[in-house]
């Protein structure tokens, strides 16, 4: 009986182990200033547009970071690694002076769940 139950559990994780991602879409999102970081060479603003509310927080650390090694192009979509989802999306540098304004625009949120968010405009 322990065999069957086991084979039994088995073969329907293995059956429902290569499902596609739950793509679901969404036009909702958080907008606004998410990190403010100031140095000796000027002040730097990392603002994140149509954002999931628990995610964008880390995301805006992690293309801070990217920011700082160099990683980001104005107007080319970039994919940052977070804790709980990658995000791929567009990023927009605008310099005046001594501050520059980093935009990152939500295009897709893949959370490690399997969940697949898209952001669609109505």
């Amino acid at each position: 009986m322990k065999k069957v139950f086991f084979s039994l559990l088995l073969m329907t994780s293995i059956a429902f182990s290569n499902e596609e991602p739950k793509i679901k879409t969404y036009n909702f999102g958080h907008n606004g200033m998410e990190l403010i970081a100031r140095s000796k060479k000027g002040t730097v603003i990392i603002s994140t547009f149509n954002s999931k509310m628990s995610i964008r927080q880390d995301i805006a650390n992690k293309i801070y970071d990217l920011y700082l090694t160099g990683q980001l192009e104005t107007n080319k979509k970039v994919t940052v690694l977070g804790n709980e989802a990658n995000v791929t999306g567009k990023c927009v540098i605008r310099k005046k002076k001594d501050l520059t304004a980093v935009d990152f625009y939500y295009e897709v949120v893949d959370w490690n769940t399997g969940i697949k968010e898209i952001y669609k405009r109505v």
